[in-house]
């Protein structure tokens, strides 16, 4: 049997180049890894234009010039040793850092795990020197118009084991392709072009923010986003969050940027899950190009040798910032469309034959005068109420005025029918809207309770003839257990026998639902949970499964003052894009997208 040996080995001073290794362990994980750190010190030096070249997925070459500031000749060699850099010089400047590296380590770490050359022509200087990465070497004259131009060649070439780890070509590239995009998209000031294998993949030249955007996640992006501003003390925000309606599954669609640099942080993911909790449908993702600014002393970004992770002095109040300014903009109201989000669909333009042509200033057909378009909201939102709880006829329509009739009309339109009992048809100034009633009531019915239940002011509906069922046991405990609950949330459920319960009461935005449905729904929530002190999040799934339980049923046939009642309620509610379960609740097909269906002018 093997003893332990107590006597410690002698103890040594690793070798520089060993040192080195170790090091670009931490920071060269892989080609893109070495390309990240290529660009940020492009970025740093000034450039305002950067081509990269790669071979065989960056594994075989990486080559990166820009027309930066340049390096002097005798700061070349200095350049490659660890730990130096011209970018922090004290503990301040650190905890301050306003470039994107600053380790002093990306250079050196390379140069010990790959072929590197440096060349260079610092600004006014006469000439270009070039030096090889290795030990001993000495500047040479070389020729270079202005800037750096560093060559990476045979990553891991010392290092098999490393190199074993690497993926296929393909991934290496995408990887790189990855990098240089986050690059592009913080910095749409400076161009950037792309090759590999000789191929020219992309060439940006120099744009405003959202040219940028759409050139590197696309026009589709761009259009199905709306736009984020927001501003509080040292924090600031800008960018694009994906409209609900329109996101995806991937989950690679998150763009963030602190102070110019591409992180990963946890914070800040929450912050916009919990900003998209209620409107987002299954699996689907939201996708974000944001941009955050933030007084360099309040986040460290030297977390990790990569630079990715960030972490915040106050993370509560950056989750608070993104969280309400990222809500807030998914919650703009119809009649007020954001960047890509209520607004038309991108429109096709290729039809321009004269039988095509739109009237400048659009109103409602003559013959929909019956539909009482000039009903105030609030008139009609009662028309609305009263006829889905089987309140007798809705108001007879009021006349048309010119008050009403603007020229490009309400978002939403104007009603023409109900198909199917199940979706409206109306007309605005763009062409057909198609709304899911039940879907969009829905989402009215749950921002009404919310606000409600913020304000404790959730009204109660007493019934004429209380609704009794039979319950078991459990269901009768729980009323009597969470009766405070119950009245807060609008309901009045007692027990009338050993085996029955009676809905005396509901809120009142919820009576033209099934009083015995809503109860039921609500007891099984709180025997689930058994919440006496409802969370946020906990309280408002109950709020949208009574909401659900209320709306208009499909199959219910409404009338067309109730219809546009319901168009109008939409437009002045938040988040009306989508019901309580992240579905549409309304999409538009413009004049351009019929006539192209129908193939007019072609």
């Amino acid at each position: 049997m093997a003893h332990y040996n107590p006597r410690m080995p002698t103890i040594a001073r690793l070798p520089d180049l060993l040192i080195s290794q170790i090091a670009a362990g931490e920071v060269v994980e892989r080609p893109a890894s070495v390309l990240k750190e290529l660009l940020e010190n492009s970025l740093d030096a000034g450039s305002r234009a950067i081509q990269v070249h790669l071979e065989e997925g960056g594994v075989k070459l990486i080559r990166v010039s820009d027309d930066g500031c340049g390096i002097a000749k005798e700061q070349l060699a200095l350049a490659l040793t660890r730990h130096a850099t011209s970018k922090i010089a004290s503990l301040d400047d650190l905890e301050q850092v306003r470039t994107l590296g600053f380790r002093g380590e990306a250079l050196a770490s390379v140069a010990a795990v790959a072929r590197l050359t440096l060349t260079s022509r610092e600004r006014g200087a006469t000439h270009a020197w070039k030096l090889a990465g290795v030990a001993g070497a000495e500047p040479e004259p070389a020729a270079l118009m202005a800037g750096t131009v560093v060559e990476m060649r045979d990553l891991y070439f010392n290092t098999p084991a490393r190199r074993k780890f690497l993926k296929a070509e393909g991934t290496e590239f995408a990887h790189c392709a990855e990098a240089v995009k986050r690059q592009a998209l913080t910095r749409p000031d400076v161009a950037f072009s792309l090759s590999h294998n000789g191929r020219n993949l992309f060439q940006l030249a120099p744009a405003d923010r959202a040219r940028r955007i759409a050139d590197i996640l696309g026009d589709d992006f761009l259009a199905a986003a709306r736009a984020v501003d927001a501003a509080a003390g040292p924090l600031a925000i800008a960018g694009y969050a994906i409209d609900p309606t329109r996101a995806g599954e991937a989950k690679d669609g998150q763009y963030i940027f602190i102070n110019g640099r591409f992180a990963r942080d946890k914070v800040i993911g929450h912050a916009l899950r919990e900003a998209y909790r209620d409107v987002l449908h299954g699996s689907r993702q939201p996708a974000v190009c944001l941009f955050i600014d933030i007084d360099p002393a309040l986040v460290d970004v030297n977390v990790h040798p990569a630079k990715t992770e960030v972490r915040f002095r106050d993370a509560r109040a950056m989750h608070q910032f993104v969280f309400h300014a990222v809500q807030r903009t998914l919650a703009t109201p119809v009649d007020r469309p954001a960047v890509g989000g209520f607004a038309s669909p991108p429109q096709d333009r290729s039809i321009s034959a004269p039988e095509t042509a739109r009237p400048a200033a659009w109103q409602p057909p003559r013959q929909q005068s019956a539909l009482g378009i000039a009903e105030p909201a609030t008139t009609a939102y009662l028309a609305f109420a009263r006829a889905a709880q089987g309140g007798g006829e809705a108001p007879r329509p009021a006349a048309h005025t010119s008050e009403t009739s603007d020229a490009g009309g309400p978002p939403l339109g104007y009603a023409l029918a109900q198909l199917h009992g199940i979706y409206i048809l109306a007309q605005n100034a763009r062409g057909l809207v198609l709304v899911d009633m039940h879907a969009a009531h829905e989402r009215i019915l749950y921002e009404k309770l919310k606000a409600a239940c913020d304000s404790r002011q959730i009204a109660t509906q007493a019934l004429l003839i209380p609704a009794v069922f039979s319950a078991d046991p459990l269901a009768i405990a729980a009323a009597e257990e969470h009766a405070a609950v119950l009245a807060e949330l609008g309901f009045q459920i007692a027990a009338v026998g050993p085996n029955q319960l009676a809905v005396r009461g509901v809120p009142a935005l919820l009576q033209a639902g099934d009083p015995t449905a809503l109860a039921r729904a609500l007891l099984d929530e709180l025997r689930e949970h058994g919440l006496s002190q409802l969370s946020t999040a906990r309280r408002d799934e109950l709020l949208a499964n009574m909401a659900c339980h209320g709306a208009v049923r499909a199959r219910r046939q409404l009338t067309p003052p109730e219809m546009n009642a319901l168009l109008r309620q939409m437009e002045e509610t938040e988040r009306a894009g989508q019901c309580n379960h992240g579905r549409p609740t309304w999409s538009e097909l413009s004049l351009d997208q019929l006539d192209k269906l129908f193939l007019r002018g072609q």
